[in-house]
């Protein structure tokens, strides 16, 4: 099984996943830039829409889409999915609204087109949506107190905002220095070759 990654792009949420779930997989870095991989290929070739992540499957197939690796991931295991009666489809719930009112909500940020105003707006419209979390978190992790897929994705989001000098509500800096300490994310930091924001 091989991880196709960007070093903190939002596959680190993947990353993350596949460490929890102790699953053996490769990781290989992708240059979007060049679609290029670290082992020479076409990126293009692996996953024609051009971005990570990509999941090289062992039979060959390839899944992509943030969404569908972490839920594959969580089925793997009996720790990532919570236990109780809807916990499954609130862990959907939480990664449909990370990835399509969060995540989607960044792109003026990386966007060398966008001026100052439309990056401002982003940032309002990000941590508006953050707050909503923030103000439902009974626990120390996103849905409770048991460690989610959904916290590999939503803590990708949180470093993605300090590295905009983005400042969190509480309880979310604390939350991130929690999701930090795992052994999962420091091997996926190691792995990938970057550092953590401060969260102060």
């Amino acid at each position: 099984m091989k991880l196709y990654f960007a070093p903190g792009a939002c596959s680190f949420a993947d990353h993350i996943a596949l460490h929890e779930a102790y699953l053996s997989f490769e990781w290989i870095k992708v240059d979007l830039k060049t679609m290029r991989t670290e082992d020479g290929r076409d990126f293009t070739q692996i996953n024609p829409k051009g971005y990570v992540p990509a999941l090289m499957l062992d039979p060959g197939e390839i899944l992509t889409e943030n969404i569908a690796i972490l839920m594959w991931v969580a089925e793997r295991t009996s720790g990532l999915v919570p236990k109780e009666e809807l916990g499954r489809y609130r862990l959907w719930e939480m990664l449909a609204y990370i990835s399509t009112e969060i995540h989607k909500s960044f792109k003026p940020l990386f966007s060398p087109d966008a001026d100052d105003k439309a990056k401002a707006e982003a940032k309002e419209t990000i941590l508006m949506r953050l707050r909503y979390i923030a103000e439902r978190m009974k626990g120390d992790y996103v849905l409770g107190n048991q460690f989610t897929v959904a916290d590999c994705y939503l803590f990708t989001m949180l470093t993605w905002c300090r590295k905009n000098a983005m400042a969190l509500a509480a309880p979310l800096p604390a939350y991130a220095m929690r999701v930090a300490a795992r052994d999962s994310v420091k091997m996926a930091l190691q792995h990938e070759g970057w550092e953590l924001p401060a969260w102060e």
